[in-house]
C-alpha cells in the first residue's frame, strides 16, 4: 500500500500534518485488520522507507505452538533473538490478509478522523468570531438556505436568517453575522450566518459609525422586522455628540451604507429619553403621539390624532408592533370621538 501520494494529496488539499495523517491512516488500517482479527494482538506503524503501513503481530514464546498466530517457538524465537525465553513475547510481521468489507470500514474510519480534525481547526478558528460580520462570497444557493465561501471554509446562512429582500447570486460577495460556531458539523454546516437579527444591525451600526464602535455612542436596544423597518434606540455618552445626529449622517450619508446592505429597509433611529412615556412616544415615529397613560407595566394607552393613526401602526401594524417590542409594553391606540366622551380602545399586543 503505497501511501506517500495520498499524503501529499491531502496535505495540499487540506491543510493538514504529515505526520498527523500517517497516524491516522496507521489507526484506520489497524481497526480493520482487528476487526478480521479480533482475537489477536497487533499494531500498525507507518514505514517511511517503504511507504507502507507495516501491520505487526505481538506473539508469546512457548515451547511447542497450539496456536501458529499467536504463538511462536523457543527454536525460531531464538533465530530472532538468542536471549528470548519461554513466556515472553515478541512483535512480529503479520502476514494475514484483509478483505473488501475490512478495508471499507478503514477508510470510514480514516474518513471521520480526518473530518474531526478539520472540524477542530475550524471551530478553534472562527470561535473567537463568533458574533462578529464576516465577508464572504456566496458560493451556492439552495432551497434551504446559502452556502457561503469564507475564507477556504464553506458556511452556511439558513433561509430563515435572511433578509426577505435579499438577491443572492453566485459568486458575488456577502456580509452577515457569524451567529454560531458548532464543535462538529451539523447537517454538513459548522459556521451558521445570520441577517435577520439585531445583532447583525448592530454590528453594521459599529463598522459604519465609528463612534458607536468606540462607545461613545451607545445602541440601547434594536428592534427589527427584516426587510421592512428597524427601530434603533442610541444614547450619547460624550454631551458634546448628538447620538442621532451622528449616527444618521449629514443628508444621511453615514447610515445609507447600512441602508443599502438591508436592501432598503427603514431605519428610525431614536434618541433615548429616561422617561417611559417619553420613549412610546418616540418608539412611535413617525407619528405624532398627543398623549399616552402608562396603564400598569405590561400596557399603556395612547392618544393621537386621526390623520396620524395610520402612521403609528404602519404597514401591516408592524410600526407598532416594533414600538411595543422596543419599550416592552403593549400599545393601544385610543380612538376619541369629537366630545372626547365615547373612547374606542384597538389593542396591538406585542404578541
Amino acid at each position: 500500500m503505497k501511501l506517500s501520494g495520498v499524503i501529499d494529496e491531502l496535505v495540499e488539499e487540506r491543510g493538514l500534518d504529515r505526520d498527523v495523517l500517517s497516524s491516522i491512516i496507521s489507526e484506520g488500517m489497524l481497526a480493520a485488520y482487528m476487526r478480521k482479527f479480533p482475537e489477536l494482538i497487533l499494531k500498525a506503524e507507518y514505514d517511511k522507507q517503504s511507504d507502507e503501513i507495516k501491520i505487526s503481530v505481538q506473539k508469546e514464546v512457548v515451547a511447542t505452538p497450539v496456536d501458529e498466530d499467536a504463538q511462536i517457538s523457543i527454536r525460531k524465537a531464538r533465530h530472532i533473538d538468542k536471549d528470548l525465553e519461554v513466556g515472553t513475547t515478541i512483535w512480529l510481521p503479520f502476514e494475514g490478509k484483509i478483505g473488501r468489507i475490512e478495508i471499507l470500514r478503514a477508510k470510514q474510519i480514516i474518513a471521520s478522523r480526518i473530518r474531526a480534525i478539520e472540524s477542530e481547526a475550524v471551530y478553534n478558528e472562527f470561535k473567537p468570531k463568533e458574533g462578529t460580520l464576516i465577508h464572504g462570497v456566496i458560493h451556492k444557493i439552495e432551497r434551504s438556505g446559502i452556502s457561503i465561501k469564507v475564507q477556504d471554509t464553506l458556511a452556511f446562512l439558513p433561509k430563515s436568517l435572511t433578509i426577505p429582500t435579499d438577491k443572492f447570486i453566485v459568486g458575488y460577495p456577502i456580509r452577515a453575522l457569524l451567529k454560531e460556531v458548532l464543535p462538529e458539523p451539523r447537517n454538513e454546516n459548522q459556521l451558521i450566518l445570520d441577517r435577520a437579527s439585531e445583532m447583525f444591525l448592530v454590528k453594521l451600526f459599529e463598522l459604519e459609525i465609528p463612534e458607536v464602535f468606540e462607545k461613545l455612542v451607545e445602541i440601547k436596544k434594536a428592534v427589527r422586522a427584516p426587510g421592512y423597518k428597524s427601530k434603533v434606540v442610541v444614547i450619547s455618552n460624550d454631551p458634546n455628540i448628538d447620538p442621532v445626529g451622528t449616527c444618521v449622517g449629514v443628508g444621511g450619508v453615514r447610515i445609507k451604507p447600512i441602508l443599502k446592505e438591508l436592501e432598503g429597509e427603514k431605519i428610525d433611529v431614536i434618541a433615548w429619553v429616561d422617561s417611559i412615556e417619553g420613549m412610546i412616544k418616540s418608539s412611535l415615529k413617525p407619528a405624532v403621539v398627543n398623549r399616552v397613560e402608562v396603564v400598569d407595566d405590561h400596557n399603556a394607552n395612547i392618544w393621537l390624532d386621526e390623520d396620524q393613526r395610520s402612521l403609528a401602526i404602519g404597514k401591516m401594524g408592524q410600526n407598532i408592533s416594533l414600538a411595543s417590542r422596543l419599550v416592552d409594553m403593549n400599545l393601544h391606540i385610543v380612538q376619541n370621538n369629537k366630545e372626547d366622551k365615547n373612547q374606542e380602545v384597538e389593542a396591538l399586543d406585542l404578541d
